[in-house]
């Protein structure tokens, strides 16, 4: 996938010959030169170049007024299938800091950075640091590697996420270490919050699972003790298996699932297919892959926890019937 790709980034290219130096943040998170000698933008600020949008509301939300973003996947384009060409890496030649999510989320991320030729480039795994979830499922290991790459639809693994971002925009520019300092320790105070407020509320539910049309909440189960049942599992390549599906209906109807969460990137038919045979309704969650609904993260997260909680409630008191 990715060999014509970088064949033509790089006939673009003057012949280079690539020098790398490295440094570590404090957990190890960034590389690049020890200060960024890339352009600037017009304004002054940071030139930074993320993978997806959760990237650029973390770098937002920690560099504020004082960084310029440009997102490389388009909002409406499924990440997981993205295949970079040329012009959506333009950005990386010239950027000071580029971050990327990593657990196998960007597999052309690395060789997306040499054939850019920016040698001065910061270069900021969001992920670095976090504990991994290991994939099990044969089709997910096919589609997204050992890990699951999903951390960021985390409120503990955002924290991460913020603060490996903060430390690559000191890196570009030291002189405003402590107005980075300030805006992630305010992000990561909000992101606190929100966690506070839905581990009390998530705790005093007794039911525990949820169906999603999507496997990609793995990592918020495990910040709030829940667990998802994926329709996605159920069905290989979008036809459903009579075997899995009725095992899944099973499952619904045993636990009087009331609601099936689909996201907008992945076609929900195969939820409401399940739903109307279950007598459940499909509701909408988001994985915070593309911008939407002109929401930011902390909406979006709240939004998602809001239903999960609402939705087990509802089953609780159905159950109790």
């Amino acid at each position: 996938m990715f060999q014509k790709m970088a064949v033509f980034i790089l006939s673009m290219l003057t012949a280079l010959t690539f020098a790398s130096c490295s440094t570590s943040g404090s957990n190890g998170s960034i590389t690049g030169s020890s200060t960024s000698t890339s352009t600037a933008g017009k304004s002054g600020k940071i030139k930074v170049s993320v993978s997806f949008d959760a990237m650029r509301e973390f770098t937002k939300a920690v560099g504020k007024d004082k960084v310029e973003i440009s997102t490389i996947i388009p909002d409406g384009t499924e990440p997981h299938d993205f295949e970079p060409k040329a012009k959506d890496l333009a950005a990386l030649s010239s950027a000071q800091v580029f971050v990327y999510s990593g657990f196998g989320m960007e597999n052309w991320a690395d060789k997306a950075v040499q054939a850019a030729g920016n040698n001065s480039l910061i270069v900021v795994e969001a992920s670095k640091g976090a504990t991994p979830i290991q994939n099990t499922d044969a089709d997910e290991i096919k589609e997204h590697g050992q890990y699951d790459p999903h951390l960021w639809i985390s409120l503990k693994g955002a924290e991460i996420d913020a603060r490996n971002i903060r430390d690559g925009l000191i890196q570009a520019d030291p002189s405003d270490s402590a107005y980075f300092k300030k805006n992630c320790d305010s992000f990561t105070a909000q992101l606190e919050n929100l966690y506070s407020e839905y581990k009390v509320k998530l705790q005093s539910n007794k039911k525990k699972s949820f169906v999603t049309g999507h496997a990609a909440f793995s990592y918020l189960c495990r910040d709030f003790g829940l667990k998802q049942n994926s329709v996605e599992d159920v069905f290989a390549e979008g036809e459903p298996s009579a075997k899995k599906l009725a095992g899944l209906v099973d499952y619904c109807k045993k636990n009087k699932v009331k609601t099936i969460f689909v996201e907008d990137m992945v076609s929900p038919a195969v939820s409401q297919t399940l739903a109307k045979q279950v007598g459940a309704k499909v509701e909408k969650i988001y994985t915070i892959e593309s911008s939407e609904d002109n929401k930011s993260y902390l909406e979006r997260m709240k939004v998602n926890l809001k239903e999960i909680s609402d939705s087990l409630t509802e089953e609780e008191r159905t159950a109790q019937h």
